[in-house]
């Protein structure tokens, strides 16, 4: 049975702290290790690790990151009506289209069509998301609206 107080170190883990500045005899005397004068000779906490010489800092030359980034935002793949005129009528228009003809690329985001550009056959169209703009152009050339899945956080 191994108990607490017969536990030890491992050999060459536990060191004597160095003692600088004890006489030259030491090996650690006169200027302790630091070199001859200069700032980072002197007593105290030396200079900060963005410290430039002088300069004014990159922390300080850059601006400042203002607001705030939403955590919960839903970032959506977006294609607009104008690009689905590259399906020919009465097909289907999904991820998996869109992907075939490289109109968006292969990625976990939900799909969302907005209203831009305009469409001249019926298309049926499944995305996560449609605008009002969109789902009256598609059904106004007689196609039809299918909202798919519910959209998830990336």
């Amino acid at each position: 049975m191994v108990r607490q107080n017969d536990l030890a170190p491992v050999r060459g883990a536990k060191h004597k702290k160095k003692r600088v500045g004890r006489g030259l005899g030491s090996g650690h005397g006169r200027y302790s290790g630091k070199g001859c004068k200069g700032q980072k000779a002197r007593s105290g906490p030396g200079i900060h690790p963005y410290f430039e010489g002088g300069q004014l800092p990159l922390v300080r030359r850059l601006p400042t990151k203002r607001g705030f980034t939403n955590i919960f935002k839903i970032e959506y793949d977006v294609v607009n009506v104008g690009q689905l005129r590259a399906f020919p009528a009465d097909s289907v228009v999904g991820r998996e289209e869109l992907v075939g003809a490289r109109i968006i690329k292969s990625s976990d985001r939900p799909l969302k069509v907005l209203g831009e550009g305009e469409l001249d056959r019926a298309l049926t169209v499944r995305a996560n998301k449609v605008s009002a703009s969109a789902r009256q152009k598609i059904e106004a050339t007689g196609g039809t609206v299918e909202e798919v899945g519910a959209t998830k956080a990336s």
